[in-house]
């Protein structure tokens, strides 16, 4: 049965390095490790159960898979499949369904064989990465940006925030727009449709007046473009009234969403900033220009990671930076934020919201999706891990919508609207719902007690055996101890406690 936590953590195989051409895959006769493992890291471990054989092959074998590793001896392979075995199996319910079926869905009514794009980036910026991608299952793309400037990148443009594992968690960059011609791309779409007529193509543009917002999404369209997606949010083009400066007058979204319409027969979408305190005002603005849909969000103004020594934010060009934009699953948060103040927006209705943000498996879009993403867009991740994800996005949310009785992927848009909040005013406040311990997991770290007595209330204690014990009347429930806990060996009780 798939729950909201995994039964395998990512840290349980942090030191896989994803490889590409696996020498575990080379090294075992039975299985496919790499693809199990990667699995297991984007959270479809039903997923990897349902390509197991029937009969464990590791139970005798000497696991030459892990001697095979990059990194010999620090990933236990054996051990996660024996999991997968053992754990995953005896809970797993749903058989993977014989179809896709459940996927298909649609963008401002034109067909989509599943809810996953391509966003617009560098990793749909040429005729081959997209080729690749539409052949590697995905639905479709939003092509890099198209615009008349000529554009010359910067050296380096990429930074990074990474976790303890060394993967990363926050991703910054400084990169603008296409680099091809106007004409480079025109054909570079009538290519693809040619090839691919069934997969969509989301052309994103970006002018500098009215006319070149019109003749832009024109030329588009007469070259194979489904629909046109307008940039009103990149914070690498905020000079002369570009990107993200747009984005934030609502009055320049209406005008230049107005002669894109104006210019052009297929669905036009606004693509906003979240570098504004409210997206609504220049969402309002957007469909009073016509758009039939808005794309959030882009990526969030930053600076990261100052060298201490240089005095210079990352990435140094030749010893200068810049604010850039910031991605990742770390803005997932923030974009979910977004997303919902836009599905809540009844003035919105009717539009379609194509969601993006930090998405790396199909529990990340899932989550967009229930708060009004009609499709998904994804960059970062494909930027890490490739094109390659999109099988476990594709299984793990098909395997859901089965469990789930569900028929249809559109069926779940919106679905968590009504129990959000936009304030934590309406939330109920005379019950508490205290932590429970497994001592069984317990390795007596105390960590719990510490977090518990610098950061909360002071409620927990170790006794002689080195576990931990609650102090009820302390308490307030406030769950730090159940995040800070490195075995995951405190869980919420079952029942709450009324404070009256």
């Amino acid at each position: 049965m798939i729950s909201n936590e995994p039964i395998i953590a990512r840290r349980d195989m942090i030191h896989c390095a994803m490889c590409m051409d696996a020498p575990c895959d080379a090294a075992c006769e039975e299985l496919d490790p790499s693809g199990l493992l990667r699995s297991i890291w984007f959270r479809n471990e039903q997923g990897a159960v349902a390509r197991l054989p029937k009969e464990n092959p590791c139970v005798t074998c000497p696991a030459p898979c892990e001697r095979a590793c990059v990194r010999p001896g620090e990933v236990p392979i054996r051990d996660l499949v024996n999991r997968l075995y053992y754990q995953v199996r005896p809970v797993t319910e749903t058989p993977v369904p014989e179809n896709e079926d459940r996927l298909k869905c649609d963008l401002c009514g034109i067909p989509l064989e599943n809810p996953f794009l391509l966003s617009s980036s560098v990793v749909a910026s040429t005729y081959d990465m997209c080729a690749r991608a539409f052949e590697a299952g995905w639905a479709g793309a939003c092509f890099k940006t198209i615009c008349s400037m000529d554009i010359h990148e910067a050296s380096p443009r990429f930074s990074a925030i990474t976790g303890d594992g060394g993967g990363i968690m926050g991703f910054k960059n400084i990169e603008q727009l296409s680099d091809h011609s106007v004409a480079e791309n025109m054909e570079i779409f009538r290519r693809l449709k040619a090839k691919y007529p069934s997969k969509f193509i989301l052309a994103s543009i970006m002018g500098q007046n009215e006319a070149e917002w019109g003749e832009l999404a024109r030329l588009c369209e007469e070259n194979g473009a489904d629909a046109v997606e307008l940039n009103f949010s990149c914070p690498n083009m905020a000079e002369g009234g570009l990107g993200s400066d747009i984005g934030q007058v609502p009055e320049l979204v209406e005008r230049f969403t107005a002669a894109a319409k104006r210019a052009c027969h297929i669905p036009v979408l606004a693509k906003l900033t979240p570098n504004v305190a409210n997206m609504s005002p220049a969402a309002e603005a957007a469909k009073r220009g016509g758009a039939d849909g808005i794309a959030a969000i882009n990526t969030i103004k930053s600076v990261v990671g100052l060298n201490i020594h240089t005095f210079v934010s990352a990435p140094a060009v030749r010893g200068q930076s810049a604010v850039g934009g910031y991605s990742g699953n770390a803005v997932k948060p923030i974009a979910l934020r977004f997303i919902a103040e836009l599905g809540h927006n009844p003035s919105l209705r009717g539009m379609h919201l194509s969601a993006m943000g930090g998405v790396e498996t199909w529990q990340d879009a899932l989550e967009f999706m229930l708060l009004g993403g009609g499709s998904i867009q994804v960059t970062t991740a494909v930027m890490q891990y490739g094109y390659r994800i999109i099988d476990d996005l594709k299984e793990g949310l098909n395997l859901y919508l089965s469990e789930k009785g569900i028929d249809s992927v559109k069926d779940l848009i919106g679905l968590g609207l009504d129990a959000l909040d936009a304030t934590t005013d309406a939330l109920e406040r005379d019950t508490v719902l205290f932590p429970t311990f497994a001592h069984e997991k317990c390795i007596g770290c105390g960590r719990c007690v510490i977090s518990c007595a610098d950061g909360g209330h002071q409620a927990i204690r170790l006794n002689e055996q080195r576990r931990p014990v609650l102090n009820g009347k302390k308490c307030v429930g406030c769950h730090l101890c159940i995040l800070v806990c490195p075995q995951r060996a405190i869980v919420p009780a079952r029942k709450r406690i009324s404070r009256k």
